[in-house]
Parts: structure tokens; sequence; C-alpha cells
């Protein structure tokens, strides 16, 4: 258990992280003053209403509906996404296979904390193809889960991560000649004509007590369909505004929603936070995900999806809601989906 925290960074990984203009004072700091709390609770009082708190339809009563599609058979050259749950994606674009943060098996330290939904855990590491590149966002054990990244590690080509990150990799056994550690702004070049840009997030780190020792990142993923915003956590920021302006056109963003709450206002999307920021990128298509997967937040589990849906109807956002472990093609903009969290 006690591996799967991972590594603090040291040596040359420290040394170049400690040039970043985000990291002061011995841990990375967002643009703006972010307390992970923001509300005057108490971190007991918070932790007991985690615990302990009754909120109606926290988890489904029945089953969750997951479309078991066979990802080994899918066409090597088809323009596609698939959202495994929560905020875990798989892509494949440029002829390249993708992932970003699996959380196949696990979303904490322990097995009985953080269980995913029934039926929301529809593949194993086994089911994953061979990838050219895992795309982490944070070392958060609901977006790096240990026990999935290790079965994968040796049919991964590349692992591109934020700054740091790439200890706790290394302390498990990857190659560190196959991490690429990106600061915010940092551009790659992947294979097959894809590039890559970390960008900022208003979010933490940590997979201990010790939090901030890594740093949290978006991404702009830009290949043959375009402009894939990646936003991962963050709170509401004015970064929005400034990915639109350096970018232009989103083709397609992928936003968090879900598990927020008032007390964690700054580090997570509250649903008009998200609305407002998907009227700054003003994207071509958007879909959500960081829901309908584990009981995380303090609200009924398809409240961010009814949100969204009700939020979209108003503003004419051009919204999908693909089931999980449906294809969403990337190239076929006439492509619908159903409601599937209702009826309840």
């Amino acid at each position: 258990m006690f591996n799967s925290f991972g590594k603090k960074p040291t040596g040359e990984r420290l040394s170049r992280i400690q040039q970043s203009p985000n990291y002061r004072d011995g841990k990375f700091q967002n643009r703006q003053h972010t307390p992970q709390i923001a509300t005057d609770k108490s971190m007991i009082r918070l932790l007991y209403e985690f615990l302990f708190q009754k909120v109606k339809d926290i988890k489904p009563a029945t089953p969750l509906p997951f479309v078991r599609t066979d990802l080994k058979q899918l066409p090597a050259a088809a323009e596609l996404l698939i959202w495994i749950g929560h905020s875990s994606l798989y892509i494949q674009t440029n002829g390249k296979k993708i992932m970003v943060d699996p959380v196949l098996l696990s979303a904490s330290p322990v097995s009985f904390m953080n269980k995913p939904f029934e039926a929301t855990n529809g593949y194993v590491p086994a089911d994953i193809p061979d990838l050219d590149y895992l795309i982490l966002t944070h070392d958060h054990w609901d977006h790096l889960d240990y026990q999935t990244v290790r079965a994968l590690k040796d049919r991964i080509k590349q692992v591109v991560c934020p700054l740091g990150v790439g200890a706790h990799l290394e302390h498990w056994g990857f190659d560190p000649a196959r991490i690429a550690e990106l600061d915010w702004h940092d551009q790659l070049a992947l294979d097959g004509g894809i590039r890559l840009t970390a960008l900022p997030a208003r979010h933490f780190s940590g997979r201990g007590l010790n939090g901030n020792k890594t740093l949290w990142t978006a991404y702009m993923l830009q290949s043959r369909s375009g402009n894939i915003f990646i936003c991962g956590d963050t709170g509401y920021d004015t970064h929005f505004q400034e990915i639109k302006q350096q970018f232009g056109t989103i083709d397609f963003a992928i936003m968090e929603n879900g598990q927020y709450h008032e007390d964690w206002a700054y580090i997570h999307m509250l649903p008009t936070d998200l609305e407002k920021a998907i009227k700054e990128l003003a994207p071509k298509k958007v879909m959500t995900v960081h829901h309908s997967k584990f009981a995380l937040g303090r609200h009924a589990w398809y409240e961010p999806l009814d949100n969204i849906a009700r939020i979209a109807a108003e503003n004419g956002f051009p919204l999908i809601t693909p089931q999980m472990g449906e294809v969403v093609s990337l190239d076929d903009p006439q492509q619908t989906f159903s409601p599937w969290w209702k009826p309840r």
C-alpha cells in the first residue's frame, strides 16, 4: 500500500522544479491565492461531513449504463474519444492511441474507500490497447491510479505529466527516458504530428500530507481533429479567457463537472463557474467529466449532468453526453447522444 504514495521529487528533477516560475516557498503555487477550503469550516468538521453527512442520491440506486466497446478492435485510423468514467479518457487521433488519467481499479490507497459506483468499472488494464501516450493532469488518487499505471507500464511508449509527477512513476518502475515532464506553457511535439501544450489550472496536488510538491495542469491537444482542450481539475480563474485568446478556435472542450462544493469553490468549479468557463472558451463541442463514478462531492450523483444539460439548453452550448464506454466520433459533428442518466 505505501508504495502507491509514490515519491517526492529529488535530484535533477527537483532542480528543474526549483527553476519554475510556478514554484515558490518550497511548493507549487496557483497564480492567484487559492485556499483549499473556501469557507471558515475546520478540517475536523469537513472530514465529519464528508464521512457522515447524508446526501440524497449520492450514489445510484441501480447500476449505471456502461457501453462495453472493445478498444482493441477499433479501426486504427479512426478519430475518436471514449469516456471511461470519472476523468479517464481513451483517445485515438492521428493514428496514435492515448489515455488520459486512467483510473480503472482504485481511487484511493485503500480498497474500501472511494469505491466506484456499481457497473462503472467496465474496463481493466488488460482491456486497454498498447498505448503511444499516457497523459496525466496531476497526481491525485482519482487521476493517477497506482494499480492501473503499474499494470500498463510495459505497454506505454511515453508518459507526459506535470513537473514532479515523474518521481512517482520512476519510483514505480517507469524508465525515466520515457517520461516527459511539462511546466505550464511548455509544448511537446508528439509522434504523428500531434502537439501537446501544458496549460494553467487552479488546483493542488499530493498523495499524502505534504502537498503541492508536484504540478497540476490542463492541456491543449492539437491534432487532425483540431484543438482539443482537456481542462483537468480546476477552479474558475482567468486562464480560460487566456487559453481562448492563445488558441482561438476550441474544437472540443472536455470540462470538469462534479465533485464540487462551496467548501472547495476555489479548486473545483461550481455549476455557475462551469457556465462562465464554457462561455469564455466558446468550444464547437463540449462534454463534461469528473462525475458518475465516485461519490467525492456532497451532491446527488446525477446533479452535475442535470446542471450542465440545463445550462447548455439555456445558453445554446453544443453539449454532448456520451455514456461511459460509448464511442465519440471526433470527425462527426452530427453524432447525437441520449440523456442516459434519466429517468431515475
